[in-house]
């Protein structure tokens, strides 16, 4: 018996990023790529299986069926379609991409492409630099082009980036090995410039191609709290939203940006190298959706101390400094801890600002776990974590905010961009362990039945 029932043809989905599901680095004619090391830490595990996706596809289609998933937010790996500098595809990677897609078609189950989730071919930095340069726009607009035409009809809603404010600051992901703090700051604000051009030539392209289908970024949402009332903490926070979140979207959807990040940029000499002819291309598109990834809210006071370029842009703060909130207690693995309200106040803020549909593309709970005598988890907390978020999301839509849809981060458990698998947010369990891969069978967790029920019924239960 559900309280309330979500919208016929809700979009009830699992999210998973390529990089961290597929292991198969050196298969199938895949390139290297910068997140194939992962943590890079010994005793933690890295990329090169993850969860052995790659080689488990049609039984993770299966559980997914079971579960009654209607879409299935996954991602491509531009190092398994484009290996290499030369701009050419590689027909295996293409191939290995078909059958998953064809048999997400088959089971139902509608796929939400990602074309760019931290994972970059190496051959991209080592040849030109990667995002630092111009080029890095041909080279991604080429592989959209190719993802485009090759799955035209079978993939209707795609990504251009996920978390740029991830994808653009940290070198793991991008690959800049400059040690300059200030230089480091200047090429992030560049990449994240040059990133946004790629998106809305991308939008273009497929325009062109494909017409009906639907395109977006996704972010991640920044919910900043003052750690008080007072106005100077006030300004911090809302300081904070703009550096952390609302200048990169504000390139991705509208093309411009507001004239406090212009004014801050300039202040610090981090503002982009801008050629003739980008405004127009940024202002000629806009997407059709927003994806929003949200696990907690942050906090933020008036800045006392010097900016700490020393570290990534934007935790080195600016006009802002991040704090913990004094009204949440942290988790073993979320420092800031658990805010649901927190999701709505933020896509509220979205939607005023940029009046696109919306759909929560990851909102997951991150534990520690291990298989009991009888094979289970029980994830009693990953269940009110998702239960309390999911509440704010059926009252969003009571308010009349459109979300279409909503998706789990994780389907199952992947290799966590810092701790292996130590830290677990699937609803499957993955038997494996940081330095043993075993067969990374699958096991449905507590959170797996809970899920499928909500699914059915749609909606929560009383």
């Amino acid at each position: 018996m559900t309280q309330h029932r979500f919208p016929e043809g809700f979009l009830w989905g699992a999210s998973t990023s390529a990089f961290q599901v597929e292991g198969g680095y050196d298969e199938g004619g895949k390139g290297p790529a910068t997140t194939d090391r992962g943590p890079g830490r010994p005793g933690i595990a890295d990329n090169k299986i993850a969860s052995d996706h790659y080689h488990h596809w049609r039984e993770d289609v299966d559980l997914m069926a079971e579960l009654g998933i209607k879409v299935y937010r996954m991602g491509f790996a531009w190092s398994r379609i484009m290996p290499d500098a030369s701009g050419d595809p590689n027909p295996e990677g293409l191939a290995f991409y078909d059958q998953l897609i064809d048999y997400l078609l088959e089971r139902g189950i509608e796929p939400l492409v990602t074309l760019y989730h931290f994972e970059c071919p190496s051959a991209l930095v080592e040849t030109f630099g990667g995002w630092k340069s111009r080029k890095m726009i041909d080279f991604y607009v080429r592989y959209a082009e190719i993802c485009f035409t090759h799955f035209k009809g079978r993939v209707k809603r795609w990504v251009t980036v996920n978390e740029q404010l991830i994808a653009t600051s940290a070198p793991s992901n991008t690959g800049d090995t400059e040690t300059d703090p200030r230089q480091r700051q200047k090429n992030a604000y560049q990449m994240s410039y040059h990133v946004a051009l790629a998106e809305h030539r991308a939008i273009a392209c497929l325009r062109q191609i494909d017409p009906d289908a639907q395109i977006g970024p996704v972010v991640a949402m920044q919910v900043v709290n003052p750690r008080t009332s007072a106005s100077a903490d006030v300004l911090a926070a809302m300081n904070a939203e703009e550096m952390m979140q609302n200048y990169l979207l504000d390139l991705s959807v509208r093309g411009d940006i507001s004239p406090y990040a212009r004014y801050y940029l300039e202040r610090e000499g981090f503002y982009p190298v801008v050629e003739c002819g980008d405004h127009d291309i940024l202002v000629a598109t806009r997407p059709d959706f927003l994806g929003v990834n949200y696990y907690f809210s942050n906090c933020a006071h008036e800045r006392t101390e010097p900016i700490r370029f020393d570290r990534f842009p934007p935790w080195s703060g600016g006009d802002f400094e991040l704090c913990d909130n004094p009204a949440i207690a942290p988790t073993e693995w979320m420092s800031n801890g658990i805010d649901p309200l927190g999701l709505r106040v933020g896509m509220r803020k979205l939607y005023d600002r940029y009046q696109l549909p919306m759909i929560v593309t990851e909102n997951g709970m991150a534990l520690s776990e291990s298989l009991d005598e009888e094979n289970r988890v029980h994830d009693a907390v990953r269940i009110e974590y998702l239960s309390r978020h999911l509440g704010e999301v059926e009252e969003l839509i009571r308010e009349g905010y459109p979300v279409f849809g909503y998706c789990v981060w994780s389907l199952m458990d992947l290799c966590s961009s810092h701790q292996g698998f130590t830290k677990r947010y699937g609803l499957l369990y993955v038997d494996r362990t940081e330095t043993d891969a075993k067969q990374c069978a699958r096991f449905r967790k507590d959170s797996f039945f809970w899920y499928q029920d909500v699914i059915r019924e749609n909606g929560l239960p009383c």
